[in-house]
C-alpha cells in the first residue's frame, strides 16, 4: 500500500470572481492525523468537499488511494460533517444498517458492526430507540459510528469534538487514535488548537484560500518560536546577561526573553556556571493558537518546511 492516501496538486476552485481555494498542494499519509485549520471562510470546507468529490476543482488534481477519485474510492471514505445529520424518525440500528448499505456493506455485516459499536459505546440499550431519545453527546457518538461503520481507509472529521463534554471528547479522541493505529488516514478540521497540538502529526493552515502554514506540528511551533526560553528552577534570572524580561508563570516556572544577540545555549551555560537551581530548561514554543493569530492577522506568512 502506498504511503500517501490523499495527494492534492495545484488545486484551485472559484465561485464566480471569488477564489475559494488557490493553488493548494498537500498530502495526507496513512497512519497519521492531519489537521486542517484556518479562519471561517478560508476555504477549508471547499477543500474537503473536493476531496469527497462533492465539488470539482477548476484546475489541478486530487488523487485518493493513488488514483483520481472514483465510486469505489468514495466507499472507502468516512465523513463526519460539521452539520450533524441523523434520521430522527428511524431507530438507531435500522438507520446505521441503511447507511452501511449505502457504503456497500451487506445488511448482515452492517447490522453486526452497528450492534458492536453501539454496545461498545454504551448505547446498546438505545438500539431500537430514535435519535430524539439521545443527548447531544450520545447523538454525536452515533454519528461517529456511522462514519466508521464501513471500515474506511480515510476518515474526514469536521469539528469532531464540538459541544462535547470532557468524557465524550475523550471517548471520541480515543477512537480517532485507534483508527490511526490501524493505519487509517485521518483528516481533522477544527478550530480547537489544543486538540491539534495533542493529536495531529502535521498541520495545514489555510487563509484566503491559500496554504500559509504546512508541516509537522512541532516543526511549525519551532519555526515560529520567539527568542525566549522556559526555565523551571530558582534564582534571580533577570541578572543573566542577554535577558531583557522575565515572566513568572506557574510556581518556579519562568519565561526568559532574550535580546537579538543572545542564543539559548549561552543562557544555558550561564545558568550552569551561576548560582541557580534548574530542573528544566527548554526553548519556549508558541501554541498553534498564537501562531494562528499571528499568521491570519499578518496575512500570508512564510511556509515552514514539510
Amino acid at each position: 500500500m502506498p504511503e500517501t492516501a490523499v495527494l492534492v496538486q495545484d488545486v484551485s476552485k472559484s465561485y464566480g470572481s471569488f477564489k475559494a481555494v488557490d493553488d493548494m498542494r498537500f498530502d495526507v499519509r496513512y497512519g497519521e492525523i492531519f489537521a486542517v485549520i484556518g479562519p471561517n471562510g478560508a476555504g477549508k470546507s471547499t477543500m474537503l468537499r473536493m476531496i469527497l468529490d462533492i465539488l470539482k476543482p477548476d484546475t489541478g488534481q486530487i488523487r485518493v488511494f493513488g488514483e483520481p477519485i472514483n465510486a469505489a474510492a468514495k466507499d472507502k471514505i468516512g465523513y463526519l460533517p460539521e452539520e450533524r445529520g441523523l434520521y430522527k424518525n428511524v431507530n438507531l440500528l435500522d438507520m446505521l444498517v441503511y447507511l452501511g448499505q449505502l457504503k456497500g456493506m451487506s445488511r448482515r455485516d452492517a447490522r453486526q458492526k452497528a450492534t458492536h459499536w453501539l454496545e461498545r459505546l454504551d448505547l446498546g440499550e438505545y438500539l431500537k430507540k430514535k435519535v430524539t431519545a439521545l443527548s447531544k453527546g450520545m447523538a454525536q457518538k452515533v454519528q461517529f459510528v456511522a462514519t466508521i461503520l464501513h471500515e474506511p481507509r480515510l476518515l474526514i472529521v469536521d469539528e469532531p469534538f464540538s459541544g462535547l463534554d470532557p468524557v465524550n471528547t475523550q471517548v471520541l479522541s480515543d477512537l480517532v487514535y485507534e483508527m490511526k493505529g490501524e493505519g487509517r488516514a485521518i483528516i481533522m478540521s477544527t478550530h480547537q488548537m489544543h486538540q491539534v497540538e495533542e493529536m495531529a502529526e502535521r498541520v495545514l493552515m489555510i487563509n484566503r484560500g491559500q496554504r500559509v502554514v504546512y508541516g509537522p506540528v512541532n516543526t511549525v511551533r519551532n519555526d515560529y518560536a520567539s527568542r525566549a526560553v522556559e526555565v523551571v528552577g530558582q534564582g534571580d534570572f533577570s541578572r543573566l546577561p542577554g535577558v531583557t524580561r522575565v515572566e513568572n508563570g506557574r510556581r518556579d516556572t519562568y519565561t526568559l526573553f532574550l535580546d537579538a544577540q543572545t542564543e539559548p545555549d549561552q543562557i544555558m551555560r550561564a545558568l550552569a556556571d551561576g548560582d541557580y537551581r534548574v530542573e528544566r530548561f527548554e526553548r519556549a514554543l508558541p501554541g498553534l493558537a498564537e501562531i494562528f493569530i499571528r499568521v491570519v492577522g499578518e496575512g500570508a506568512a512564510p511556509e515552514v518546511r514539510t
